[in-house]
């Protein structure tokens, strides 16, 4: 499995139970006394997950989630007790994927882990769509549609187009748009690149102006 799940609980009792049977199905484990110590662990060995108590001294749940999200964007899970004052609405917008009440059937917290794991593991996923305004470029399938309208290109123009929205802001010379489009062989002139930037102008219509002329520097998109 090799994955690794960090417990962020001042109570070393109920650290030592979560470790035992996370241990049992294969996890890495790190044990945390407080969100200051989670924090400065988390420096030197990023977790797959974190269970954290709403409850500790120093700072409690909330505030360490909001502090640790920051810097990673590490799934998270909640741990309170029963009768505990339990806001779900503020911890999920802090960042908290779940939350589970003490005490629980260690089975409910391996589902609720599993389950968690396996949302992140899907919203990490790298999107086959490109979506910038009025542009949609799908990286699957090489099409393009504008305001939802099917555009066609040469396979050049698709390549100057992706490689420039993909970089968007970026400022590209002709010289680094030949090279990376039509590469180190290619004997023609940078005039090439005019041409191409050109026809791409006139078949983004209207939003042509999404390719930007930095004057005796090169192009860039900007949305």
């Amino acid at each position: 499995m090799d994955l690794t799940i960090m417990i962020v609980d001042d109570e070393e009792q109920m650290r030592n139970l979560v470790q035992t049977f996370l241990l049992k199905e294969g996890y890495t484990v790190l044990q945390a006394t407080d969100g200051i110590d989670a924090l400065t662990k988390i420096k030197n060995n990023i977790p797959d997950l974190l269970i954290v108590d709403v409850m500790m001294p120093f700072i409690d749940g909330f505030t360490f989630a909001s502090e640790v999200k920051k810097i990673h964007d590490i799934p998270l899970i909640f741990l309170t007790a029963k009768g505990e004052e339990w806001d779900k609405v503020h911890g999920l917008k802090l960042g908290g994927d779940d939350y589970i009440v003490k005490p629980f059937h260690p089975g409910e917290l391996l589902a609720r882990i599993e389950s968690v794991l396996r949302r992140a593991k899907v919203s990490s996923l790298p999107s086959s769509r490109l979506i910038l305004g009025p542009l949609a470029i799908d990286t699957a399938s090489h099409t393009v549609k504008l305001e939802d309208q099917p555009l066609s290109f040469t396979l050049k123009e698709y390549e100057l187009l992706f490689l420039l929205a993909k970089n968007k802001g970026k400022l590209f010379s002709r010289e680094q748009l030949l090279q990376s489009i039509w590469g180190d062989y290619y004997t023609g002139s940078e005039r090439t690149v005019d041409t191409h930037i050109k026809t791409l102008r006139l078949k983004l219509k209207q939003h042509g102006s999404l390719i930007q002329t930095v004057w005796g520097k090169g192009y860039k998109f900007e949305v």
